[in-house]
This record gives C-alpha cells, sequence and structure tokens, in this order.
C-alpha cells in the first residue's frame, strides 16, 4: 500500500483506524469461534459490509476509532488509499456470510472454517499490520492494468 506523510490523499484515512478495526474483529471473531454464535457473525458480517459500501469512516469500529481513541493518540503521522481496506472488508463480507450460512443451516464446520479464515486475516493486521485483503486488492488492481 502506498502511504503519505503528514498530508492525507484525497480518500486518505489514518493507517491506524483499520488496524484498530482488525483488532477489535479478531476478538468478536475468537468469540465467535468459543461459542458458535451465528448472530454475533452476522452483526460481525453487517460491520464489513458497512464498511465495504459505505466506508471505514462510517463502520462502527471506524467511528468507535475517531470518536474515542483517535482523540488520545497523538496527530496521524500516516495516511493510506481506503480503496484496499474497503475491499479486505468486502473479503471478509463473504467469509462471514458463508460462516453464518453454515453455523444457522446446522453445518459448523463451514461456520468454524470460514470464521477461522476470516480470524486468520484480521490477527494478521491486528498484530503485524499485514492487510491481505489489500494485498489481493492490489494484484487484482495489477492483474487488470495488464489486461487492458
Amino acid at each position: 500500500m502506498t502511504e503519505t506523510q503528514v498530508t492525507p490523499p484525497a480518500r486518505g484515512i489514518d493507517v491506524r483506524g483499520p488496524r484498530f478495526g482488525a483488532t477489535v474483529t479478531t476478538v468478536v471473531l475468537v468469540v465467535v469461534l468459543a461459542t458458535g454464535s451465528g448472530w454475533l457473525l452476522a452483526a460481525q458480517a453487517l460491520v464489513f459490509a458497512i464498511g465495504a459500501f459505505a466506508g471505514l469512516r462510517r463502520a462502527p469500529y471506524g467511528l468507535l476509532f475517531a470518536r474515542v481513541v483517535r482523540p488520545r493518540l497523538g496527530p496521524p503521522t500516516a495516511f493510506e488509499d481506503e480503496a484496499p481496506p474497503r475491499f479486505a472488508q468486502g473479503v471478509g463480507v463473504v467469509f462471514a456470510v458463508v460462516g453464518v450460512v453454515g453455523y444457522l443451516a446446522g453445518v459448523p464446520a463451514l461456520g468454524i472454517a470460514a470464521t477461522a479464515l476470516a480470524l486468520a486475516a484480521a490477527f494478521l493486521n491486528a498484530a503485524f499490520g499485514f492487510c491481505l485483503g489489500c494485498e489481493m486488492y492490489l494484484m487484482v488492481v495489477r492483474v487488470r492494468g495488464q489486461a487492458s
């Protein structure tokens, strides 16, 4: 991903926001795996969908970051384009919906597998700052550019 120091790009977001969201998501998905709650996973799917379609600034974890966490931190020093993390949220929607279907249709193995994959991606971002969905976005952009 490309980051810009101090001055945000037109659609730039504080790089700490998505990582905060990934941390909350990690906790939620661990609880889903521990409880087998398809309903909690459905709530997480809704959070992903809001982030993917309305933008990270309007997503629940983005609002929490902006209103509660960010004011307690120093000013942002790096920004990133919002498009890759939004794409990552879309990927999260797909895995969460598959997991919800698994849990609610009585196929817990499907729910567990989909939730575990989403958890792995969220944990990578939360712990190491590596956004798997963002990397997928960049690959798609490169492939589309070569196909043109």
